[in-house]
């Protein structure tokens, strides 16, 4: 089985336990799922145009948001998550030590728009700002205006 359907299962399995929680959320849990799945597909695209791994790049976009998704809460999701998601991953039996690493940096890391990662980070942020703008979320931050301008000349728009 592929490792990206493997693990947006996975994820898809740990928003279902939030459904009937009585939990005060930020964000629907709807959005989590579109949003996991179609940054997916964004960050596919963007790493097989920049040279990175598709793959992990795909992954790295589904689990960003791991954060919110446990707590309910937007504020600081992604330093909050880091922890949890590094777990997740890791019993999830899909990667190694290094590619746990690595995907959980991108997640931790992808709230500091400003600030510029590794490739896959870089992917990250993209898809993010990318995925919010195509389905009308406000890029309150001029650092993500910022970057879907840069990205929209990137892909010729």
């Amino acid at each position: 089985m592929n490792r990206v359907f493997e693990i947006q299962e996975k994820i898809l399995d740990k928003i279902a336990e939030f459904e009937s929680a009585d939990v005060e959320r930020d964000i629907t849990l709807s959005w989590e799922r579109i949003h996991l799945a179609s940054c997916a597909a964004v960050g596919r695209i963007l790493a097989l145009k920049r040279g990175a791994d598709p793959e992990l790049s795909a992954i790295a976009c589904s689990v960003h948001d791991y954060g919110r998704i446990i707590t309910g809460k937007q504020r600081d999701h992604a330093m909050v998550g880091y922890e949890p998601l590094k777990l997740f991953l890791k019993e999830s039996g899909c990667f190694t030590a290094e590619e746990v690493e690595l995907l959980a940096t991108a997640a931790k890391n992808h709230s500091s728009k400003k600030e510029v990662g590794s490739p896959i980070e870089e992917i990250v942020k993209d898809a993010d700002v990318f995925d919010c703008y195509q389905y009308g979320m406000p890029l309150d931050r001029e650092e993500q205006r910022a970057r879907l301008k840069t990205i929209l000349e990137e892909i010729g728009h």
